[in-house]
């Protein structure tokens, strides 16, 4: 499988934390079931100095493209604009 390195930042504007707040009970049922099929190895939110959520990092892993392009085409931060700007880059989690 291959690993992915997600790195995500959330919207500026003045709605921004409460658009994260209302989908966030739909992305954490989709963490859910990704950890459910081994896809979610570890993921959290990214905060500011103030302590408040900007963003998230995700680690997880798929099978193939396709099924990375089915998570991000059904991601509902993405769906619902929470993160303004998403990165994807191939990783390797060090097995130690």
């Amino acid at each position: 499988m291959n690993q992915y390195l997600i790195t995500a930042y959330d919207g500026t504007d003045e709605n921004a934390l409460d658009r994260r707040m209302t989908v966030r009970p739909f992305h954490l049922e989709g963490a859910k079931k990704l950890k459910e099929n081994g896809n979610f190895i570890i993921g959290g939110a990214m905060l500011n100095d103030d302590g408040k959520m900007i963003g998230s990092t995700m680690i997880l892993q798929f099978e193939n493209e396709n099924q990375l392009q089915n998570w991000i085409d059904s991601e509902p931060y993405i769906q619902q604009k929470v993160w303004e700007k998403f990165d994807v880059q191939l990783f390797r989690v060090a097995q130690v």
